[in-house]
């Protein structure tokens, strides 16, 4: 059995695979393999597939599946998982420190010192505690950011359609009502029909004026034109994101957009991550095999 490693996994995970049998990276090999780990680099598209033709599981590292064409690989008998366990620490925790640096202009600061200046008075913080989170995706990510956001004393609010109860939130069943309670909004949704370009002009114009807006969920999620005019308005306090239409995005209209923190999707970029999902292929290759 020939089990392709498509994308960058931890650099102990083939050693650890290759009791179940040969381990390569090798992408020219794609048409042998009958296992292929990706994370969100490889595009498991139909043609990627159909070359595939000894594939029988495939494994994203990470927890969204848009990457692969689900449906093609179900009609071919190929089976699906991903390691989304594994990532909600990592996702969590990096969505928080966003949430941190964007009012207390941490970035502003840095640069400002590294360029000489002294903006002591000139930049204004704002704090956590008291203010209002909502929450766009109560799965594990958005629980474990209900719980993290409670510790600093905010009030938690989440909204996700046929989520009607959480210990750790209050569940708002209209989109509407949670834009416009939120200082805070954090998205952790994946991308399909209902949920592409959701955060538009007007849903922006919906929300708290001078909000925070976080994404770590999928770039496809919010419309990216319509970010910068809120931001450029004030109408959008500061847009922070992990996630973009492509890794690396293309002439994206916010790069040079006031107020934003970009980054080059870190999310699941954590050593400890790396590891748990690791752990978690091999549990999916376990099973699968039977040894």
């Amino acid at each position: 059995m020939l089990i392709l490693i498509s994308d960058a996994f931890d650099e102990s995970l083939p050693k650890v695979l290759s009791k179940y049998g040969e381990v390569t990276a090798d992408k020219n090999r794609l048409p042998e393999a009958e296992i292929v780990l990706v994370r969100s680099k490889t595009k498991a598209t139909k043609e990627y597939l159909d070359n595939a033709k000894n594939l029988k599981l495939i494994i994203r590292g990470g927890v969204g599946l848009d990457n692969i064409d689900v449906p093609h690989a179900e009609k071919k008998g190929i089976k699906v998982h991903n390691t989304a366990d594994a990532s909600t620490t990592a996702v969590a925790e990096l969505t928080f420190a966003m949430m941190i640096a964007l009012p207390n202009q941490l970035i502003k600061a840095h640069n400002s010192m590294k360029e000489g200046k002294w903006l002591k008075s000139e930049l204004e913080r704002t704090e956590l505690m008291g203010k209002t989170l909502g929450i766009l995706g109560m799965g594990r990510i958005g629980t474990a950011l209900a719980i993290r956001a409670r510790a600093f004393r905010m009030r938690v609010l989440a909204w996700k359609p046929l989520v009607y109860f959480s210990d750790f939130a209050e569940i708002i069943s209209d989109l509407q009502d949670i834009l416009a309670q939120s200082d805070y909004l954090t998205m952790h949704m994946p991308i399909v029909e209902s949920t592409k370009g959701i955060i538009n002009k007007k849903t922006l114009s919906q929300m708290k004026k001078g909000a925070y807006l976080i994404n770590t969920g999928r770039g496809e999620c919010v419309v990216e034109e319509d970010i910068v005019a809120a931001l450029q308005s004030g109408q959008l306090g500061g847009y922070a994101t992990d996630v973009w239409y492509t890794d690396p995005p293309v002439n994206s209209p916010l790069i040079n957009a006031p107020n934003t923190l970009l980054l080059p999707h870190l999310g699941a970029s954590t050593s400890e991550n790396m590891i748990r999902i690791g752990e978690v292929v091999e549990k999916i290759i376990l099973e699968y095999t039977g040894k």
